[in-house]
C-alpha cells in the first residue's frame, strides 16, 4: 500500500522572519530605529554638514570647508561661552549630586508622610522650564525681587540686588535656578536605588558596631555607584545642553556672560541667520558630551564596580 507523502509547506520570508528570535527582535526595534534614523539622526548629519558651509537663512550656501571653526578658535565670545558652560555645568553637577544624594538618604528614612514629600519634591522637575524661569526671573527682578526684600528688612543688606545685571551674580543666579531645578531628578532617581540594597547588610553592620558613617561609606555609598554613574551622566547631558532657563532668564546676558554654546548656537544661527556659524558652534559640544557619555560607558563595564566594589 503506497502512502502519500504530505508537500512541504511554505513559509513567506515574513513568517519566517518571525518565528525567529532575532528576527522578532529586529521587528519590535524597527520603529524605534526609524524614529532615531527620521528626528535624530538626519538632523545631526545636516547640522553636521552646515558646520562646513556658508549656509545662512533663505540661502542654502556652499561648502567653506574648516573656515567656520578656524573662526570660532578667534571668537572670544565663542570661548567665553565654552568657560561659562563648563563652569555651569561643573557647578551644578556637583551642587545637584551632594544635595540629591542628601535628600534621597532623608527621605529613605521612616518619616511621617514620607509617601507626600515624595511627590512633593518632584514639583520642580515636572513644572515646565519655562514657567520655572519666569518664576525665578520675578525672583531676581531688580526692583521688585522678594529675595532683595527679604535680605533688607532683616537687616544683612541695604539696596537691591542686581541679581541678573551683574555678570558673576548672573552667572551664581542661573546656576540656583538650575539646582532647584535638577535635584528632584538627581534625589528621586538615588533614591530609587537605595531602595535594592537590602537592609539586612546595614543591621548587620550595626551589630558588629559600625557607625552610620561607616555604613554610607562601606556598604551604600558602594552599592549606589553604578546608579550615580549613570544618573549623574544623564544629569551632566541635560546641564551642558541647557537652553531654555538661560534664554527666558537672561537670553546670555548681561555681556555674554552666561552665554552657553547652546545659547550661542541659537543666537548666532537663528537670531542671526548665519546657519554655518551656529552649526559650527552646536557641533563642537559633541566632544564633550562623548566624553562625558564614554566616561560612564567604560566605568560600567568594570565588573567591580557593577558590583560595587573597587578596582
Amino acid at each position: 500500500m503506497s502512502t502519500i507523502k504530505a508537500a512541504p509547506s511554505k513559509t513567506s520570508a515574513f513568517e519566517r522572519l518571525a518565528q525567529s528570535r532575532n528576527g522578532l527582535g529586529f521587528l519590535f526595534m524597527l520603529p524605534a530605529a526609524l524614529f532615531l534614523l527620521v528626528f535624530l539622526t538626519y538632523p545631526l548629519g545636516l547640522g553636521v554638514w552646515l558646520g562646513f558651509t556658508d549656509a545662512s537663512i533663505g540661502r542654502p550656501g556652499v561648502f567653506i570647508g574648516l573656515e567656520n571653526y578656524g573662526y570660532l578658535l578667534e571668537d572670544r565670545v565663542f570661548w567665553m561661552s565654552v568657560f561659562n558652560t563648563i563652569l555651569y555645568t561643573t557647578v551644578a553637577s556637583v551642587l545637584k549630586f551632594g544635595l540629591g544624594l542628601w535628600l534621597a538618604l532623608l527621605l529613605n528614612e521612616n518619616l511621617p508622610f514620607k509617601s507626600f514629600f515624595r511627590a512633593i519634591i518632584l514639583l520642580p522637575w515636572v513644572v515646565p522650564t519655562v514657567l520655572s524661569a519666569l518664576a525665578f526671573w520675578w525672583l531676581y527682578d531688580a526692583q521688585f525681587s522678594i529675595l532683595s526684600f527679604v535680605l533688607i528688612e532683616i537687616g544683612l543688606i541695604d539696596a537691591p540686588i542686581n541679581f541678573l545685571g551683574d555678570p558673576n551674580n548672573a552667572r551664581a543666579a542661573v546656576i540656583a535656578a538650575n539646582v532647584w531645578r535638577g535635584i528632584p531628578f538627581v534625589a528621586i532617581s538615588l533614591l530609587a536605588g537605595l531602595q535594592t540594597i537590602p537592609a539586612s547588610l546595614h543591621e548587620a553592620a550595626a551589630l558588629d558596631g559600625a557607625t552610620s558613617w561607616q555604613r554610607f561609606r562601606n556598604i551604600t555609598l558602594p552599592l549606589l555607584t553604578p546608579i550615580i554613574a549613570v544618573v549623574m551622566t544623564f544629569s551632566v547631558l541635560f546641564t551642558f545642553t541647557d537652553f531654555q532657563l538661560i534664554y527666558v532668564l537672561t537670553k546670555g546676558g548681561p555681556v555674554n556672560a552666561t552665554h552657553l554654546m547652546a545659547t550661542l548656537s541659537f543666537q548666532r544661527g537663528i537670531s542671526g541667520g548665519a546657519l554655518g556659524e551656529g552649526a559650527a558652534i552646536a557641533v563642537a559640544m559633541i566632544p564633550f558630551l562623548l566624553a562625558a557619555i564614554l566616561f560612564s560607558f567604560f566605568g560600567l563595564q568594570r565588573r567591580k564596580w557593577q558590583q560595587g566594589g573597587s578596582d
